[in-house]
């Protein structure tokens, strides 16, 4: 069975300028791009881009609901096993002559 572990990144909320990339959205884009293929390099598949409420403060005594926009990326995670542990050449030469001994007779 697969598990996987997630990531949740802001998602970028200004572009990114650059050569031949004059309009705002253009910009926006590369910006994104940047990020996905940035998180890519590291193994992490984007999976989706959620809007969610935040509460925060305002002032000393009051809260204010803000809506953060976030990118949420999967990869898998391998899941190890614990390792056998080694067995001796010892244990394997001694198990026959062990075998190979008579059993003590019964003391009565």
């Amino acid at each position: 069975m697969s598990q996987f572990e997630y990531k949740v990144l802001p998602a970028p909320t200004r572009g990114r300028k650059a050569a031949g990339v004059k309009t705002p959205e253009a910009r926006f884009a590369l910006g994104l791009e940047d990020t996905l293929n940035e998180m890519a390099r590291d193994g992490w598949t984007y999976l989706r881009s959620d809007i969610l409420p935040s509460e925060e403060r305002q002032g000393l005594t009051s809260t204010h609901t803000v809506y953060r926009s976030v990118l949420v990326f999967q990869r898998e995670v391998s899941v190890r096993r614990a390792p056998e542990p080694p067995v001796s050449q010892e244990a394997v030469t001694a198990e026959p002559l062990a075998q190979s001994l008579s059993p003590l007779p019964d003391r009565d």
